[in-house]
């Protein structure tokens, strides 16, 4: 499951909204003989490419699985019932798909097919590799990871209206790793006004177009921003309320080359508005959420337990009286994460941690 496991890693920023899956035929002798990872969104499943790999060995081997193979027909057909033709013995599988269209019926068609079917090896180190998918299977809105850039003095900026560049080279092409993977970036109107950013991937590789939104309620968002120029680096999402969508400013950003989303809430609070805009994220495939800034949007994302993760870079610099304080999470709140981690990155130190202990 070991071997399975890395090989679902291969999938990592390519297979969404599908999870990531790695596959392994083992004969009774213990000889590897078909292995296979999930490539793509579309793609053949990490089962079909390790049974194509074993051919007739895999008559009488056991199959290791980190998800459930799924019985459905979605853009690929299902794989229950290509393992149980191609003679497999045994399965063993990490976690069962949390996709009501699966939900167990994978296993149930194997075992109907008296193949013997064991559950739940390495099941937590499964479900942490595609917690993005658990999340949206489970929740119906994807994962979201709050990240910042502080001074030592907890400052995000030097003084309000301020772009402010606080984090090293180091930390910087890290940042730009993590753009490579995510599904989505997200900032609020107060972030693009001040900052003018382009949210792009621009170190790493990216395998996939890069959706960027702006939480905007108010819409504010200039037609005149950088990122309406980017758009050949993927989708720029803009969540405002619906009755935003008959204005001139919404006309003029769609035709700047925005993606306007029009969120029905039926009360006006951030709240409301924030639940309902993640689930409309989710409904355009966006598995996993960065929010990049700012200190508004992110404590609203947090004062509404809509956050799964959080990253901060702390930099060895100190902003001063003016600086603008990052108000995200209450004092202490760090202390309360679990397996929080804290590593060098260049100059600077990488602190994050998990809302949610690993199910």
């Amino acid at each position: 499951m070991a071997r399975a496991l890395f090989l679902a890693e291969r999938g990592r920023g390519r297979t969404t909204p599908n999870p990531m899956v790695g596959a392994v035929v083992v004969t009774d002798e213990g000889v590897v003989v078909g292995r296979g990872s999930h490539e793509a969104a579309g793609g053949p499943h990490a089962e079909v490419h390790a049974l194509r790999e074993a051919g007739e060995r895999a008559r009488g081997a056991t199959l290791y699985s980190t998800l459930e193979p799924c019985s459905h027909i979605g853009r690929t057909g299902p794989c229950a019932p290509l393992v149980a033709d191609a003679g497999i013995r045994r399965v063993v599988v990490a976690s069962v798909d949390p996709n009501p269209r699966v939900a167990g019926r994978g296993l149930d068609h194997l075992r109907a097919r008296g193949i013997d079917v064991t559950v739940g090896v390495m099941e937590r180190e499964a479900e942490t590799l595609n917690r993005a998918f658990f999340t949206v299977m489970r929740l119906g809105r994807p994962f979201v990871t709050l990240k910042a850039a502080l001074s030592l003095d907890g400052n995000v900026a030097a003084a309000p209206g301020r772009r402010t560049a606080i984090t090293g080279a180091a930390s910087m092409r890290l940042i730009h790793r993590e753009r490579a993977e995510v599904d989505a970036i997200g900032i609020g109107s107060e972030t693009l006004l001040v900052d003018d950013p382009m949210l792009t991937a621009r170190v790493a590789y990216r395998h996939r177009p890069l959706v960027r939104v702006v939480f905007d309620r108010r819409l504010r968002a200039p037609v005149t921003a950088r990122l309406l120029r980017t758009t050949d680096h993927g989708p720029v999402v803009v969540l405002t309320r619906s009755e935003s969508m008959d204005t001139g400013a919404a006309r003029a950003l769609q035709e700047a080359g925005a993606q306007v989303e029009a969120i029905e809430v039926d009360a006006d609070p951030p709240a409301s508005f924030l639940d309902a805009a993640l689930r409309r994220l989710a409904d355009l495939d966006v598995n996993s959420v960065l929010i990049e800034g700012g200190p508004m949007l992110q404590k609203a994302l947090w004062d509404a337990s809509l956050v799964d993760r959080i990253e901060l870079f702390i930099a060895p610099v100190s902003l001063g009286s003016e600086g603008v304080r990052w108000t995200s999470v209450p004092d202490g709140i760090l202390a309360s994460l679990h397996e929080l981690r804290a590593v060098p990155v260049g100059e600077d130190v990488q602190v994050e941690g998990d809302v949610y202990r690993a199910h």
